[in-house]
């Protein structure tokens, strides 16, 4: 990203416009993960964390950390609690003798497909009344944005 005054097009100013309903949403839509249960009560993504590991298999706390990116501890507290209501383990990993491997228990992947079903609900009444070729250009640009954003 560059530094200093910079002249303005109209694709950065609709890029300006995204982020800043990008920003706006993201509020809303923890307010209602936290109703149907994909995020705790202090904000963690419980979901996303399940999601993970249920597409992607065994990480470690700093890899789901850097996937993200938030920090280690968040990560950490989040697989502690996960761990605590039976939905994670922490397993050996083969690679590494002291940094465990978060692992979803059978627990873990019936609650992933649960929340799955209940964000997929939510998602789908939320669409109502919203043009699928628009939501689809939108999440793609959102794709565009994260692996562009993830260069910087």
């Amino acid at each position: 990203m560059s530094k200093g005054k910079v002249a303005r097009t109209p694709a950065g100013e609709a890029l300006f416009d995204v982020i800043v309903e990008t920003s706006r949403v993201f509020f809303r839509l923890r307010a209602a993960g936290k109703k149907i249960g994909a995020v705790t009560a202090w904000g963690g993504g419980s979901w996303g964390i399940l999601r993970s590991l249920r597409l992607e298999g065994p990480q470690t706390v700093p890899q789901l950390a850097r996937s993200r990116p938030v920090s280690r501890q968040r990560i950490q507290t989040l697989a502690d609690e996960l761990a605590e209501a039976g939905l994670v383990a922490f397993v050996d990993n083969p690679a590494h003798k002291r940094s465990k491997l978060v692992s979803l228990t059978a627990a873990g992947e019936t609650a992933c497909d649960a929340l799955t079903e209940r964000v997929m609900d939510a998602a789908n009444e939320l669409a109502r009344d919203m043009d699928e070729t628009e939501l689809r250009a939108a999440a793609k640009v959102l794709h565009a944005l994260r692996a562009k954003l993830a260069e910087i």
